[in-house]
């Protein structure tokens, strides 16, 4: 966990760019889905610029950094009571994971379209669960550890985060209506992981690599854990997805809950 670091390492200045609006936050159909999965108005993106180099070696630092930012302080909100506020008091320390992100393509899910979690029609197959009432094989091979698809995914592949994404959107929010057929979850995560990552192409081998780095992020005030939640929860997150070269860096972030019901 990084704390303090900013005065003894560079320090970075970030700027809210609010020129660029995420293409996924303004798809009307991908904002009824966020609607009907229990995550709209909780679930969203803000892009800023920064003014120093970025390494992934000084990630600790640049988050600390971001949360810091008298920029950043005042653009961001935590959920609370179902009302985004501000952060209140200043954040001490932050936590972070470093994401693998190297996938260019979708071809990662072609394993649960032959393996009897799908109907040949793409229908999700149903299932019974202890808890859920209304649960199926997919969520089961997603959450469920002990379930005979879990080993469809390896552990690096489950830590890719355009796998992430998509379990994200599958499990939803608090009072999430669950999609029939998969085609909403795989395009939409399509669509958010395409709006979110930079990619280049070399100018050799013409094969395209993601540029971005990844950071799972959590930060503590005096008082604890204070963003994007003050409870751990799977579905309650923050990325930072840092572009190097552009100097951007996109804060991607959903507060668990029950969504808004109107566009």
């Amino acid at each position: 966990m990084a704390g303090d670091k900013c005065e003894f390492e560079e320090t970075f200045s970030f700027s809210p760019v609010p020129s660029k609006k995420l293409p996924f936050l303004q798809d009307r159909e991908t904002l009824e889905l966020f609607m009907k999965w229990s995550m709209l108005g909780r679930i969203s993106a803000q892009a800023y610029s920064f003014d120093q180099c970025f390494y992934p070696y000084s990630s600790d630092n640049f988050a600390l950094c971001f949360f810091r930012d008298p920029n950043v302080v005042s653009s961001l909100g935590k959920m609370e009571a179902g009302a985004w506020v501000p952060l209140d008091k200043p954040v001490v320390s932050v936590a972070v994971e470093p994401v693998p992100c190297t996938k260019v393509s979708m071809a990662l899910f072609d394993p649960i379209y032959s393996c009897g979690i799908l109907r040949p029609s793409g229908h999700i197959v149903k299932c019974f669960h202890d808890v859920y009432p209304d649960y199926d094989e997919l969520r089961q091979m997603l959450q469920e550890e002990d379930s005979e698809q879990y080993c469809l995914f390896g552990r690096e592949e489950r830590a890719e985060l355009l796998f992430r994404l998509f379990k994200h959107l599958c499990v939803g929010g608090e009072l999430c209506q669950y999609e029939d057929t998969v085609n909403p979850y795989i395009s939409t995560t399509k669509k958010i992981y395409k709006d979110l990552i930079s990619v280049q192409k070399d100018p050799e081998t013409k094969k395209i690599s993601v540029v971005s780095t990844v950071l799972k992020v959590c930060a503590y005030n005096e008082s604890g854990r204070c963003y994007p939640g003050r409870q751990e929860e799977d579905q309650t997150f923050a990325y930072l997805i840092v572009d190097p070269f552009k100097r951007h860096v996109t804060l991607f972030y959903h507060s668990y809950g029950v969504g808004t019901f109107t566009l």
